[in-house]
């Protein structure tokens, strides 16, 4: 399912749209695209699932941002409208990173949300 509103479900920065982009050439799946959604799970009862998949499931959300493919599950929907996810490079840690300004309560590791 093609994403059909103007309203933003979730984005992708400059920064983590290159990342994909990278990743997906490196590892030869052109085609791909980025799931990002939540499952039940951690401390703050969910955690953000993250990966590249090469198509999306039956029910999916197709959102194209920036040349990348996002499929996003109609459960994680509600959840992350509004969400916007970057890659982060520091000395201590490296990675995607959501901001999601429907989160009310996360754990100390920053991987579980609720």
């Amino acid at each position: 399912m093609q994403q059909q509103t103007n309203e933003i479900i979730i984005s992708l920065t400059e920064k983590a749209a290159s990342k994909v982009k990278l990743l997906l050439e490196k590892e030869s799946k052109q085609g791909y695209g980025l799931r990002v959604g939540v499952v039940p799970g951690g401390c703050s009862s969910y955690m953000y699932d993250i990966a590249m998949e090469k198509a999306p499931k039956q029910d999916d959300l197709v959102i194209e941002d920036k040349g990348v493919k996002i499929f996003i599950n109609p459960e994680s929907i509600a959840f992350m409208k509004g969400s916007t996810v970057d890659y982060i490079d520091s000395l201590t840690n490296a990675g995607f990173k959501v901001s999601n300004p429907n989160v009310k309560t996360s754990c100390g590791c920053g991987h579980s949300v609720g």
